[in-house]
């Protein structure tokens, strides 16, 4: 029994009970329905109309689409014959050009088939459309009489059915990456990225889309919960201080924040260049200004020292992180950390614009310490990290997903290609990206928001 003919029972039975108490208590009662009768006769109507249209086309397709595809057929027959014939005969060349001109029209008459099969395929599914299209406006106009709302929550059911499937299928699609060379590191290789588990736009609103945050891995006593943060300011290239809060929740409020200069402006000796900085041992690390150097700035001393990148290192622009629509700007030197310190990702012209990878020495002034290349070309990248003293580079999938694809053990020296560490991206754009190995989590600054994923190992 159809939910149809079981509402219009159940009418019934109630106007028949109704009418039975009515008698016997001698008193009578008009039964008046406030809503207009449901128009059953025009749903069925539809029903029988939508089944023979689709018989029809349906027929129709089969029909005329057979009878195309018959006909083509026989002329490729034909038209394999035909030259079989030719490359048979030996006539000196006599006939050969009235052959070829045989064959060119048979062949513009396979071609004349090929489109009108074409044609009639596109006007069947042309039509299909159509007749779909007007059956959905008819139903939708019977809608208004599902006082309960029966279609309309039957068709939410579709769409949350299809989100659960395709979240599933998207689970699945990540497969863990393959093994590598075991390392020291305590918890494993990283097979999987969980998050956002921050997500908030900065104090400075939308105004700065680059630049980057994040918390100290060895902090000195007493700034054990703070972060840090540094947009920059000057045409998303440079900036001047940094910017501290003592918690989490004072960051994402924009509460009570401490700056520290460590330049007189923007741009100037010692400014900040380019987004791609990080801060270890109470010392912020970044690019120097229109200098192929290291800077390191005490936050303590408040004293800025370098150490000079080898010789024809790529700065200002010259060979940032790119995806095929965009570059972002100024990112020629990248520094990361992990649970041994700084590095600093950057490359040169003699290594062909693969990345260089060389380690940062402590000291209060920086010297680089061992240094590998890669073959990585720093382009097909979008952002580099550290973890364990291996390489690991992102790349840019679509506006929603970002791809861990690479690793580079400075160890062994091994590379892979093929990691397809896959996690959802909130902007389109990542303009800076570092792990810290005390939290193990991803610090991200992506078109002015700062964002936290977690490393599952």
């Amino acid at each position: 029994m159809s939910l149809l003919d079981y509402m219009w029972r159940t009418v019934g039975v109630l106007f028949i009970l109704l009418m039975q108490r009515a008698s016997a208590t001698d008193c009578s009662c008009e039964l008046t329905n406030a809503e207009k009768p449901f128009p059953k006769d025009k749903l069925m109507n539809i029903e029988k109309s939508a089944v023979e249209c689709n018989q029809k086309i349906q027929s129709a397709k089969m029909s005329d689409e057979a009878a195309l595809r018959l006909g083509l057929r026989q002329r490729l027959l034909q038209l394999q014959e035909d030259v079989s014939a030719l490359e048979r005969e030996d006539d000196g060349g006599l006939y050969g050009a009235v052959s070829l001109r045989i064959l060119e029209l048979e062949l513009a008459e396979v071609l004349q088939l090929i489109n009108k099969l074409n044609r009639t395929h596109n006007t069947h599914q042309s039509l299909s459309r159509k007749v779909n299209a007007t059956v959905q406006t008819e139903l939708k106009q019977l809608e208004k009489f599902d006082h309960m709302q029966i279609a309309q929550t039957m068709e939410e059911n579709k769409r949350l059915k299809r989100s659960v499937a395709q979240c599933q299928e998207e689970l699945l699609a990540t497969p863990p990456p393959p093994p590598t060379t075991p390392t020291t590191c305590p918890q494993g290789r990283p097979v999987r990225v969980e998050g956002p588990r921050t997500y908030t736009i900065t104090q400075y609103g939308t105004s700065y889309t680059y630049g980057s945050w994040g918390r100290d891995p060895r902090p000195t006593a007493g700034k054990e919960s703070w972060y840090w943060l540094i947009p920059l300011t000057s045409s998303n290239v440079f900036a001047n201080y940094v910017r501290q809060y003592t918690s989490l929740s004072a960051l994402i409020a924009g509460v009570s924040p401490k700056d520290v200069a460590i330049a007189s402006g923007n741009p100037t000796t010692n400014t900040i260049q380019g987004p791609n900085v990080v801060m270890y041992g109470d010392a912020l690390y970044y690019g120097c200004y229109n200098n192929p150097s290291v800077c390191r700035f005490n936050l303590t001393s408040r004293a800025v020292t370098t150490a000079s990148l080898p010789q024809n290192s790529g700065i200002n622009n010259k060979f940032p992180f790119c995806h095929l629509e965009a570059c972002y700007v100024y990112t020629d030197l990248d520094f990361v950390t992990d649970e041994s310190g700084v590095w600093v990702a950057y490359t040169s012209a003699e290594n062909y614009g693969n990345v260089i990878i060389s380690e940062v020495e402590p000291g209060d002034v920086p010297t680089l310490g061992r240094t590998m290349k890669t073959s990585l070309h720093k382009r097909t990248a979008t952002n580099t990290f550290m973890v364990c003293g291996v390489l690991y580079a992102t790349r840019y999938v679509d506006k929603e997903t970002e791809e861990i694809f690479y690793s580079f053990d400075t160890k062994s020296g091994m590379e892979s290609y093929n990691l397809s560490i896959r996690f959802k991206k909130m902007h389109t754009n990542i303009q800076s990206l570092n792990y810290n190995p005390s939290d193990h989590k991803l610090y991200v600054y992506s078109d002015a928001y700062a964002i936290t994923y977690d490393i599952i190992f």
